[in-house]
C-alpha cells in the first residue's frame, strides 16, 4: 500500500499562519483522497492443515505467491509467526510477577516453527533467519523479484497450543478479572495463548501459519508490538485452505466451504482474506439466516440454544443495518462461534468469524442458573445488554478492520472505535434514539466515567495500543473516547454528510490499509464550507489528541468513590455493594477486543 500525507498537530498552531496551513493541508487532504490508487495483486496461499486435537498440535504446507506491486526489486520477504509473541524483557519485572510464566519457553503458550523453506520451482532450501523474538522470520530469495514480477516458496511448518484450564473461562472468572483489574491497575498485554488455544474439546487457531507481513511502498512491517490491542496485522489475500481432521469434529473457517462429493479432507475458499482463523469442536449446533446475500450462521453448544438464537437475531439486525448504512460486504458468509475464551476476552473477530466467550451464554430462566452465585444473578440486564453490544461491535468489525484495514496497533481507533460506535447506530436504528441514548450512556460515558472515578488518567485516544497501560484503560480511551467522537462529527455536519462520507470511505479503501487522515478526509470532502472543516478539525484534535474528558463525557463520580472507599475510608455500612454498583460496567468491559 501506498504511504500517505498526514496532518500533524496543525490545531496547536496559532494565528494566521496556523489558519493558512490548516487551509493548505485540507486542499492536500481532498486532492489525496482523489487520486486512484494502482492496481495491486495480492498474495495468495495455497495451504495443508493436518489437526491432531487430542495431542493438540498441528502441521502443515504453505505454497505462497507473492507478486512486487512496487517499483523496486526486493530478494527478501518476511513472515509473522503470530504463535512465538511473548511478553518482552521489561514487562518481567518483579511489579509483573503475574506475568512471569509467559516467557517464551513457557508449555503455557502456542509455538510455531517452521522447518523448511524452499523456492516454488526448485527443491534447493533457502537461507531464512529470526529476529530476536522469533515472531518475524525473514526469507532471502535466489534472486531479487523485480517491481511487477512474482515468487512462489513453499513452507513446512508445525505447532502447538496450550490446554486452556475451563475455570479460567467460565462466568465468575470473567467478573473477578474484571474487578481485579480495574483495583489494581496492573499492566496487562495480550498473549498469544489468546488466540491459539484447547478447552473443552474445542480447538482455536487464530493465526496458525506464517503470515506475509503487510507491505507499505517498499517497506515492509518487520515487528509484532506487544500490547493490548489486536495483534495480527496483513494485507489481503487470497486463501485455499485444505483442513485435515477427525470426521467428528466441526471445522469452521474463514474461508468457505468447498462442498465435495466426500468433503473430506475439507477445503476451504477465499478471496481478500485479511486473516485466515480456524475453530474446530464436536457436538456443535447451528442455525442461519440470509440477510441480502450474506449466510449469518450463529454455532453454539446444544444446551445453549436459546442463546445461540439470540446472536443470531442481533447479528443479522445488526448486519442488515451496516449494510444499508456503509454498503454491503465482500464476503458471502459470516459465523459467530461459542467459544470457551480467557477470562477478559469477549470475543475475538477474524476476518469472517467471530468466536465469542461462551460466559456469555447464560439462560437465566434456566434451573442451572441456580447454581451461580448470588451476585452473578443479580447482574442479569448487565449481561444481556453487554452481550448485545457484543455482538452488534463483533459485526461492525466484518467492515472496519476486516474489509477496510488498519494498523491495529499504531491507530486502533480506526477499528475498535468505528466499531464500537456503529454498535450504538445498531441501537438507534433498531430500537430508536432513546435506547440508544441509553446505550450510549451504559456502554461509552459510563465506561469512561468509572475508570476516572478509579484513579485512571485521561489521556488522548490517537496512541499505539502499546502505549495503554490495560484493558480498562484501553476501553475507555479508545474504545470510548473515540466512539463518542464520531457521535460528534455526526451532530456537527449532519445526517446527509457524514453518512455520504462514511460510504465513500468504505468504498474507497475496501481491501487497503487506510489510516486516520483517510477516514477524516472522506468527511472533509463532503463540506464546501472552509469553517466547518476546520470545526471538523477541531473536534478531531479536541477528543483525540487532546485531554478533555471530564468536560465532554463525565467527570470522576465522587459519591461512588466514597461509597467504594477509593479515597482512602472504608465503605460505610449502608453502602451499597460495591459489585452491585459496578456490575454492568465490568460486564461492559468483557466486550473489549483484545
Amino acid at each position: 500500500m501506498r504511504k500517505r500525507d498526514r496532518i500533524i498537530g496543525l490545531s496547536a498552531m496559532g494565528g494566521a499562519v496556523a489558519s493558512i496551513l490548516i487551509s493548505f493541508a485540507l486542499s492536500a487532504v481532498s486532492a489525496n483522497a482523489q487520486t486512484e490508487l494502482p492496481a495491486v495483486t495480492a498474495p495468495s496461499y495455497d495451504i495443508s492443515f493436518d489437526l491432531d486435537p487430542e495431542a493438540r498440535s498441528f502441521a502443515g504446507t504453505e505454497r505462497i505467491r507473492w507478486t512486487n506491486n512496487d517499483d523496486k526489486p526486493t530478494n527478501t520477504l518476511y513472515f509473522h509467526l503470530y504463535p512465538n509473541l511473548r511478553v518482552p524483557e521489561p514487562m518481567r519485572a518483579p511489579e509483573a510477577d503475574h506475568l512471569r510464566s509467559q516467557v517464551a519457553d513457557s508449555p503455557d503458550e502456542p509455538r510455531l516453527e517452521v522447518t523448511d523453506i524452499r523456492a516454488g520451482d526448485n527443491t534447493t532450501p533457502l537461507t531464512f533467519n529470526y529476529d530476536e523474538t522469533q515472531t518475524t522470520m525473514r526469507v532471502f530469495l535466489r534472486e531479487a523479484v523485480p517491481g511487477g514480477g512474482s515468487t512462489e516458496l513453499v513452507l513446512k511448518f508445525k505447532g502447538t497450543v496450550p490446554l486452556i484450564d475451563p475455570d479460567e473461562t467460565g462466568i465468575l472468572a470473567h467478573v473477578v478479572q474484571q474487578v481485579d483489574a480495574a483495583l489494581r491497575n496492573s499492566r496487562e498485554i495480550r498473549r498469544a495463548r489468546d488466540i491459539n488455544f484447547s478447552c473443552r474439546g474445542i480447538l482455536l487457531l487464530g493465526a496458525a501459519y506464517p503470515v506475509l507481513a503487510a507491505r507499505t511502498g517498499d517497506d515492509w512491517q518487520r515487528k509484532v508490538e506487544s500490547s493490548i490491542g489486536d495483534t495480527i496485522f496483513a494485507d489481503t489475500a487470497d486463501y485455499r485452505v485444505v483442513v485435515n481432521a477427525p470426521l467428528e469434529l466441526s471445522v469452521y473457517t474463514s474461508g468457505e466451504e468447498a462442498i465435495g462429493a466426500a468433503n473430506h479432507p475439507r477445503v476451504f475458499v477465499g478471496h481478500n482474506l485479511r486473516s485466515f482463523a480456524l475453530i474446530a469442536g464436536a457436538n456443535f449446533k447451528f442455525e442461519e439466516r440470509q440477510v441480502g446475500g450474506l449466510t449469518i450462521r450463529s454455532v453454539y453448544l446444544p444446551e445453549q440454544e436459546k442463546i445461540g438464537h439470540r446472536v443470531l437475531n442481533i447479528a443479522s439486525a445488526a448486519a442488515a443495518i451496516y449494510v444499508r448504512r456503509f454498503g454491503p460486504l465482500p464476503s458471502k458468509q459470516l459465523r459467530l462461534v461459542q467459544m470457551p475464551l480467557v477470562a477478559g476476552i469477549g470475543c475475538l473477530e477474524f476476518t469472517n468469524l467471530g468466536a465469542v466467550a461462551s460466559a456469555f451464554y447464560v439462560d437465566f430462566d434456566s434451573p442451572q442458573i441456580r447454581n451461580l452465585p448470588e451476585m452473578i444473578r443479580e447482574q442479569r440486564t448487565s449481561v444481556e445488554d453487554s452481550l448485545e453490544w457484543m455482538v452488534a461491535h463483533a459485526v461492525a468489525q466484518q467492515w472496519w478492520g476486516a474489509t477496510v484495514g488498519n494498523d491495529p496497533d499504531r491507530e486502533p481507533v480506526l477499528d475498535e472505535a468505528l466499531s464500537n460506535w456503529s454498535a450504538l447506530l445498531y441501537y438507534e436504528d433498531a430500537f430508536g434514539k432513546e435506547r440508544a441514548a441509553a446505550a450510549q450512556d451504559d456502554q461509552l460515558r459510563g465506561v469512561y466515567k468509572v475508570y476516572r472515578t478509579f484513579g485512571g488518567e485521561d489521556m488522548p485516544a490517537n496512541r499505539s495500543a502499546h502505549e495503554y497501560r490495560n484493558f480498562f484503560q484501553y476501553a475507555a480511551i479508545v474504545n470510548s473516547k473515540g466512539a463518542l467522537l464520531f457521535t460528534q462529527v455526526r451532530n456537527l455536519i449532519g445526517e446527509e454528510r457524514f453518512f455520504a462520507g462514511l460510504r465513500k470511505y468504505y468504498s474507497d479503501f475496501k481491501f487497503q490499509v487506510a489510516e486516520l487522515n483517510d477516514l477524516r478526509g472522506a468527511w472533509l470532502n463532503q463540506i464546501p464550507e472552509a469553517f466547518q472543516r476546520r470545526a471538523v478539525e477541531r473536534l478531531f484534535t479536541r477528543w483525540l489528541s487532546a485531554k478533555h474528558g471530564d468536560e465532554d463525557i463525565a467527570p470522576p463520580d465522587a459519591e461512588m468513590a466514597a461509597s467504594l472507599g477509593i479515597p482512602g475510608r472504608p465503605p460505610r455500612k449502608n453502602d451499597r455493594n460495591a459489585f452491585a454498583k459496578l456490575g454492568k460496567f465490568f460486564w461492559q468491559q468483557m466486550t473489549r477486543i483484545r
